[in-house]
């Protein structure tokens, strides 16, 4: 499977992900990617390889033993590791191919907050809004 940022400067490549697909909530995932959740994997760095741009990444240690991976050109939010693990996190959401598995669990729900939770009544668009300008 292959991956890459927004402006496509970083690409790599993913043999396989190793663990379930889950959601993260927690406040430092909410605000590292401007969303409600993050949605990762973890791959071992043998399965795991950059095919260009690695140059281009910028690390962020957002809690001790924790570094996060973006792209310093668009910003998008690539990877994270973890001091003396053997795997790294994946923002699976990088992907640009499926990788026919769908996220099992979300953790941290604690830390949601009510105003990005999903509703009932929330009217879903297959693109904008009907009058979107």
């Amino acid at each position: 499977m292959r991956g890459s940022c927004l402006c496509k400067s970083i690409e790599y490549e993913v043999s396989q992900l190793d663990s379930a697909i889950a959601h993260c909530a927690c406040h430092t995932c909410r605000k590292a990617h401007a969303a409600a959740f993050n949605t990762a994997a973890s791959v071992k760095y043998s399965h795991f390889r950059w095919l260009k741009g690695e140059h281009l990444l910028t690390g962020y240690q957002s809690s001790p033993g924790k570094t996060r991976f973006f792209c310093s050109n668009c910003g998008s939010h690539l990877i994270a590791r973890r001091d003396g693990r053997d795997y790294l996190v994946l923002r699976v959401a990088t992907l640009d191919d499926d990788p026919l598995i769908r996220p099992e669990f979300q953790i941290w729900a604690s830390h949601t907050v009510p105003w990005l939770c999903d509703a009932p009544a929330e009217k879903v668009y297959p693109e904008w809004e009907p009058g979107h300008q």
